[in-house]
């Protein structure tokens, strides 16, 4: 079977079942797997016809496969691992359903938001169920892109690291970002991500102490990126503060802080500029022409008019009623 190249895995490939007849849709994504990710052996359903796509983007040396299907197994043979050239391993994102992983003796079982490592060197069988639809975004990793970042060769069954008690919940986010933000990254900009989140796997794989895990640079990148996410959801919310953020990401008040002063700011300055940034919004959206501006910035998470307007004329130079203004003159002329 001919698999994905390293050069094919640089650019989007997709695959959809929907466009086969029912009776080819198995066999065509039995193709599309082997070919995304390296030779697979998936056992047929008993139901008629198979509805799934499959897309895989590159990630630097590697590759994201987002793989929709309904429930099946999936295993990887001894021949099938003769027949490929290549090692690597899957870290596999679990978006929607469950899947059991079996391999050396081990299994772990990925419900939605959890994240798992296994490797294609060795034979494994996965158990996708708690359908009908089920969703993964598989990171198809170099074996040397991991093997590197360890202090020894690996030697470990499959993993669920999203359960790591420190840098757990940074891999999922990682994770979590990277597949989202993928298809309107730039080239370097998603390598770059997929390194760190490489690096955090690797961390949870290896790590000696916390402490030390804390210095690392990409674990400090990954960490400011989960930092300021969650301080994005949550900037509507009045009397937003630094202990509610800390807990929410389980590292400390001081971390968040030294943080934010990696970043050259504060907490209270993101916050508030952030906030600001929606209001401006909002003022220049014509559906919202009709709220008062200080419904709008009690939106925003603004419990004092005047404060609002004070910290408005200082960012933008003018008042929000100016702002609004110029916007309705637009729309007017426009029309």
């Amino acid at each position: 079977m001919q698999q994905t190249s390293a050069a094919d895995r640089s650019r989007r490939l997709s695959w959809n079942t929907a466009d086969i007849r029912p009776d080819q849709q198995f066999a065509y994504y039995r193709e599309a797997i082997c070919q995304a990710f390296m030779n697979l052996t998936p056992e047929p359903t008993a139901a008629p016809g198979f509805l799934a796509r499959v897309d895989t983007l590159g990630l630097g040396d590697g590759a994201v496969n987002r793989v929709n299907f309904p429930e099946h197994i999936v295993r990887r043979s001894a021949a099938d691992i003769a027949a490929s050239s290549r090692r690597c391993y899957y870290l596999n994102l679990k978006l929607a359903g469950r899947c059991r992983i079996q391999q050396a003796g081990r299994e772990i079982s990925l419900s939605s938001g959890q994240v798992g490592i296994f490797d294609s060197g060795e034979r494994f069988a996965l158990l996708h169920d708690r359908g009908p639809a089920l969703q993964v975004a598989s990171f198809w990793v170099p074996a040397e892109a991991l093997d590197e970042r360890l202090p020894s060769p690996p030697d470990f069954a499959p993993a669920r690291v999203s359960d790591d008690p420190f840098v757990g919940h940074l891999i999922a986010e990682t994770a979590q970002v990277l597949n989202a933000s993928a298809l309107r990254a730039s080239d370097a900009e998603n390598a770059r991500l997929f390194d760190v989140l490489l690096d955090l796997v690797a961390l949870s794989l290896s790590r000696g102490s916390r402490e030390g895990a804390a210095e690392a640079a990409s674990l400090a990148d990954a960490t400011w990126l989960a930092l300021r996410r969650a301080v994005d959801r949550r900037l509507r919310e009045p009397g937003l503060g630094v202990a509610a953020i800390a807990a929410t990401m389980r590292i400390s008040e001081r971390y968040v802080h030294k943080l934010f002063e990696r970043a050259g700011t504060t907490f209270a300055s993101y916050v508030i500029d952030r906030r600001l940034d929606g209001a401006a919004r909002d003022l220049k959206d014509p559906t919202m022409f009709g709220r008062a501006i200080g419904d709008i910035a009690f939106d925003w998470g603004f419990s004092d008019l005047s404060h609002f307007t004070r910290r408005f004329r200082h960012r933008f130079n003018c008042t929000p009623g100016d702002w609004r203004r110029g916007s309705t003159t637009l729309v007017r002329k426009s029309q």
